[in-house]
């Protein structure tokens, strides 16, 4: 019995590990893409999130198709069920990378990060209506502090731009979209993570280099003079490998936690980026109001991290306790693929 429970601990110490690790590797690489792409698009004035898109999709498509030829990571090789496997996922994870790229281009970063709140409220939702996961009381206090604090800040905007609110909320609406049905498909679809980055990628190149093409953005972006300062280079070339990096971390930390964990720790970075934002692109009007309201959104984001993170002590058998902060309405999901 002993060895027994000594086993059963070491694994439970091994998942919280990796809940906690991938949760800090998805909000790292969050806060710093954020950051990159905003000074591109905005420092730099670089004319297309469009064709900045474009080349998050080849850096991920070039960088696995190079890790399965090597055989560093493993997935399903190409047949004619796998786009019924994974849809909708590829649709919702070029609208997602595109209208968050032109909020990031459209808005200043303190406004972006507290707009970008409401993605959560609808990730709850979702997951309550497609995974039945049902959020305890303290999860759904903390998700409505959020929620209630981005809308104070939201409401005395004074660089109000009417486009990047558009672009934001359709990518709260993906964003909580995508982390559900990534969950669920990592669940069911028998593709792996890196399966599912490679096709979702794939599938949407070409319709996506059609449209970058049918609305000018290749053109424009040809013509922009910053193809010749190494600076520029660097960062953009680094914002497209981190769009890999971030799909990475962001099934990675679906995977291991939640769709709604995931969504709130893309928030939590907001705290630095909300501060940091100030600072860079230079399109940031300060007021008290917006301040305010966004401590109140940080303060429900620290409640919810304490919330999920803090390690649950165990439950006795038959107890009918559970040590999770979500009840879940369906039966257990299938094998996940850790490929």
């Amino acid at each position: 019995m002993g060895v027994a429970d000594t086993s059963s601990n070491g694994n439970d110490n091994i998942t919280h590990l990796m809940k906690v690790t991938s949760a800090l590797f998805y909000g790292f690489a969050s806060f710093f893409i954020t950051v990159v792409n905003k000074t591109v698009l905005t420092s730099y004035r670089f004319p297309s999130f469009l064709v900045l898109s474009l080349g998050q999709l080849a850096a991920s498509i070039i960088v696995l198709f190079l890790g399965k030829h090597f055989n560093i990571v493993k997935f399903p090789a190409f047949s004619r069920d796998i786009p019924r496997k994974i849809f909708p996922l590829p649709l919702i994870y070029l609208g997602n990378m595109m209208f968050g790229l032109g909020g990031t281009q459209a808005l200043s970063l303190p406004m972006f990060a507290a707009l970008r709140r409401f993605s959560i409220l609808m990730t709850m939702i979702l997951e309550l209506r497609i995974l039945g996961i049902r959020p305890t009381t303290t999860v759904q206090i903390s998700v409505y502090s959020m929620v209630g604090g981005a809308i104070l800040a939201a409401s005395d905007d004074l660089s109000f731009n009417l486009h990047g609110y558009l672009f934001v909320m359709i990518t709260n609406s993906l964003t909580a979209a995508n982390g559900v049905y990534m969950k669920k498909k990592l669940d069911t679809a028998d593709m792996g993570k890196y399966g599912l980055m490679y096709y979702n990628s794939l599938f949407m190149f070409l319709p996506a280099l059609i449209g970058t093409w049918l609305l000018g953005d290749l053109d424009e972006a040809w013509q922009f003079q910053g193809w010749n300062d190494p600076f520029f280079l660097v960062q953009f070339l680094l914002s497209c490998v981190m769009g890999f990096i971030l799909s990475y971390s962001t099934i990675l930390c679906t995977q291991y936690n939640s769709a709604l964990t995931t969504t709130i720790v893309g928030c939590l970075k907001n705290i630095s980026v909300t501060y940091i934002g100030m600072f860079i692109g230079g399109d940031y009007v300060f007021s008290w109001l917006n301040s305010i309201g966004i401590n109140i959104s940080v303060a429900g984001s620290l409640l919810y991290a304490y919330v999920t993170f803090r390690k649950k002590a165990p439950v006795a058998a038959g107890s009918g306790g559970s040590g999770s902060d979500r009840k879940s309405l369906l039966p257990p999901p299938g094998r996940v693929d850790n490929v």
